[in-house]
């Protein structure tokens, strides 16, 4: 028995917007219109133009533009800054414009009824002429801004989108609105008439400007639900950020790598694992640079190809602080085992950065990656955006093998933590903290493993110390309490052993044999480091 296409599913076009595919479940559906609703600067003429330049170049697909707002010369302009030549499809035949921009020369006047006969009948014209797949109408709001009766508005869009579907095209329309969370369109009827309703929003946080896209209706099909965020690239267009579609599905691997300090490799059980994305936590200058650049040394020393991703200081200070710990950064970046991305968080937004970043990766292919830091990133965007851009970069370096490294400053200088970490410490396999520790009127650094997933570590505070070779890790802190929190409490001999004697009268029969076992184990430790 034949199934008549009303029975069929609905079938999806591939926008050619790879990462917004995503998002709708495979694209816009085939042969309806979808209406592109946003804010002034939201980008809904370039998604407009967007999706008939991909259909242009990557599925052969022809297409007519309608605009009532800028002119065709404007556009043709506008849009050869992402590398989309309008008129050269014009003169092959694949593109046509229906230029319907008002002339600023000539008042329109309204009289009588108003009738989109002889509009239509110019678009139908042009489909026809390149044999159009796709359309693009932009905007509604210049075409009807003119009419105060809503009754005509709806009339005309139903009329337009269904001229629409029988041409046999997938159709977008772009239509504007005033308020970024208010009402969906301009004049309140838009949304009702077409199949499809996305919103573009440009919001405005903290100073920052934060473009989103949202499905809010695909009839008859799934979509993905929620804002997700998009950038406009010069030369590309729109990239759209679908978080939603990471999966934990990521190999992990057994194999061991050197973190570039063979004592800091035995705290951490022989190394860390080779997919696994590493925090390192301190105050200024507690040596957090010093680890990424023993980090990224202990793989140029083992053939492997590194990245650093520096936000805080200039490639030529990066290179003199390394030759400073006997690092010949220089050399490494000759040799092609090192690439160097520095610039102040502030020139782009965090969804820039993780483009940049992930593209980098990708034509790089490096095998472990050091972002320094990531407190200097947190201050770009909002929260929310902050840890976004964190499940990207780390979903995607663990999706490639990589082994990561990031840094985050804590707020203050003995410790504590650090709004990165209460936002980063999740989503990493492994932290380290740097401390300092005050005694006796000297500074001295102090350096514990805190969480290391799926393998045994060293749970003791180390003291280290910093020269020309690096970083040198020395005896546990003994007689010291309060390390982590900020406010070491020196304790003295007789006081910790008054300690472990309380605790021992407090252990049960039943459990008292293995809990003293450990007691003594920790007394004659801190015995053998007091030697």
């Amino acid at each position: 028995m034949s199934t008549s296409p009303q029975d069929s599913p609905v079938q999806k076009l591939s926008t050619g917007i790879t990462s917004f595919d995503v998002v709708a479940k495979g694209g816009l559906p085939k042969n309806r219109t979808t209406l592109i609703s946003g804010t002034a600067g939201s980008g809904k003429t370039v998604f407009a133009v967007q999706f008939l330049a991909a259909g242009i170049t990557d599925l052969d697909e022809h297409g007519v533009f309608v605009t009532f707002e800028e002119s065709a010369d404007d556009i043709r302009q506008n849009m050869r800054s992402f590398g989309w030549d309008l008129a050269q499809w014009e003169r092959e035949g694949r593109l046509a414009f229906v230029d319907a921009s008002p002339d600023p020369m000539v008042e329109t006047v309204v009289s009588g009824s108003f009738d989109l006969g002889a509009l239509l009948a110019r678009v139908e014209y042009a489909v026809k002429k390149v044999g159009a797949k796709r359309v693009s109408v932009d905007s509604l709001g210049a075409m009807f801004s003119q009419f105060s009766d809503q009754s005509i508005v709806r009339r005309e869009l139903f009329r337009i989108a269904s001229a629409l579907k029988s041409m046999n095209v997938t159709a977008l329309m772009t239509a504007e609105r005033t308020e970024e969370y208010g009402p969906i369109a301009r004049f309140g009827v838009e949304e009702f008439i077409a199949d499809n309703v996305m919103v573009l929003r440009n919001v405005l946080e903290g100073e920052v400007r934060r473009r989103t896209v949202e499905i809010l209706k695909f009839r008859g099909t799934d979509h993905q639900k929620g804002e997700f965020p998009f950038t406009i690239i010069a030369g590309e267009g729109i990239v759209v950020i679908p978080l939603s579609a990471i999966q934990l599905r990521q190999r992990s691997s057994n194999v061991r790598i050197s973190s570039g300090s063979a004592d800091l490799d035995a705290m951490c059980g022989g190394g860390f694992f080779r997919d696994s994305v590493i925090l390192v936590s301190g105050a200024t200058g507690t040596g957090k640079t010093l680890t990424v650049t023993q980090f990224l040394q202990g793989g140029a020393a083992k053939g492997e190809r590194c990245l650093l991703l520096a936000f805080e200081e200039s490639r030529e200070q990066l290179f003199r602080n390394a030759s400073g710990w006997g690092v010949d950064f220089e050399a490494m970046e000759k040799n092609g085992t090192l690439r160097v991305l520095c610039d102040y968080p502030e020139v782009v937004g965090l969804e820039d950065w993780l483009i940049t970043i992930q593209r980098t990766v990708t034509e790089f292919k490096p095998n472990r990656v050091a972002l320094d830091s990531l407190s200097a990133l947190e201050r770009v965007g909002s929260i929310k955006t902050f840890r976004e851009f964190v499940i990207g970069v780390t979903s995607f370096i663990k999706q490639q093998e990589i082994t990561g490294l990031f840094t985050a400053t804590t707020s203050t200088l003995m410790g504590g933590s650090s709004i990165t970490e209460t936002h980063v410490s999740t989503l990493t396999d492994s932290i380290i903290l740097l401390r300092y520790v005050e005694m006796f009127g000297e500074m001295k650094r102090g350096l514990t493993v805190l969480k290391m997933r799926g393998s045994i570590h060293d749970k003791g505070i180390r003291e280290f110390t910093v020269d020309a070779k690096g970083m040198h890790l020395g005896r546990r802190f003994r007689n010291v309490t309060g390390v982590l929190s900020g406010a070491p409490v020196h304790v003295s001999p007789n006081e910790l052993e008054r300690a472990w004697t309380l605790f021992d009268e407090k252990i049960d029969g039943g459990t008292r044999g293995s809990a003293e076992t450990t007691s003594k184990e920790r007394r004659g430790l801190d015995q053998a480091n007091a030697r």
